[in-house]
């Protein structure tokens, strides 16, 4: 299987100032081509507005060729001038809003095709915050609140971009209280695991298998794969669901964890480094 040499930076939501530094830091130059693409914001003038407001945003952090690109219901995706621009875009953005919008418009277009090639075989970038993180992986999360998410019936998956795929990955984690939706939708998929972002932090996927984190909050990762009972696809709708062994990491700057693996680690190994991992922690708490 060859090695997929596009990187994917996925933000929580929140403020995205960091977001842009790092993709900054992360292209050969300022002149560096970046598509803004903003169609998950669900009416057209404030998708114009929040899709200038990010070129400016770039502009301001000094990078010198930003482009809003609109798609969305009198903007067809697959245009000439679209797909020659996303031939040659070094970076991909995508802002927030609903994620089933951007499938809606996106998936099964050439435009999307054009970015899935460039993303298996080029240095590319592909970004988005909370929708726009939401959406990268082959299924995505679109419903489902607080406790009821862990009734059958209430939490429910469609189909994502899937530039990454048997991932899980849900935005506003913490701070919306999303942590029953992602070991629902893990639980009935066990093959998924599940990444909840909080805001203000993300994730870069290197080669589509190393998750490394950034920003100052907390990444949680779900693993359904060695669960020993679950009831989530012989339950009766609207009745709660019942899960044993789910596995939980918290993850932070500094630390990873590879997919195919599933293993958590330090970003640089190191025994002394990781020894440090506990007592870090509990100064945390103090």
């Amino acid at each position: 299987m060859s090695t997929i040499k596009g990187k994917l930076i996925a933000l929580g939501g929140g403020d995205d100032d960091g977001l842009i530094k790092l993709i900054k830091s992360q292209i050969c130059s300022l002149d560096s081509h970046i598509e803004v693409i903003a169609t998950a914001t669900p009416k057209p003038s404030d998708a114009v507005n929040s899709g200038n407001a990010y070129k400016e945003a770039f502009e301001e952090f000094g990078c010198l060729n930003v482009h809003f690109m609109r798609i969305d219901e009198e903007h067809k995706a697959d245009t000439p001038a679209n797909i020659e621009r996303i031939s040659k875009a070094n970076v991909i953005f995508f802002t927030g809003g609903d994620q089933v919008r951007l499938a809606e418009f996106l998936n099964n277009t050439e435009l999307l095709e054009i970015m899935h090639r460039r993303f298996r075989s080029e240095e590319i970038i592909i970004s988005g915050t909370s929708a726009g993180a939401a959406v990268m992986s082959d299924r995505m999360i679109y419903d489902g609140y607080g406790h009821y998410s862990l009734i059958k019936g209430e939490m429910k998956t469609t189909h994502g971009f899937g530039f990454v795929k048997n991932i899980y990955i849900d935005t506003h984690f913490a701070e919306r209280g999303r942590f029953g939706r992602l070991a629902h939708a893990v639980a009935h998929d066990p093959e998924y695991i599940g990444i909840g972002l909080s805001e203000e932090t993300g994730i870069i996927i290197k080669e589509g298998d190393q998750v490394e984190v950034f920003g100052p909050g907390v990444v949680t990762v779900i693993d359904a794969s060695h669960i020993k009972f679950s009831n989530t696809r012989a339950v009766a709708e609207n009745e709660p669901i019942a899960v044993e062994h789910l596995i939980m990491h918290l993850l932070v700057k500094g630390y990873s964890y590879c997919l195919k693996e599933h293993v958590f680690q330090p970003v640089q190994q190191g025994t002394e480094r990781f020894a440090d991992a506990t007592p870090n922690a509990a100064q945390a708490e103090e």
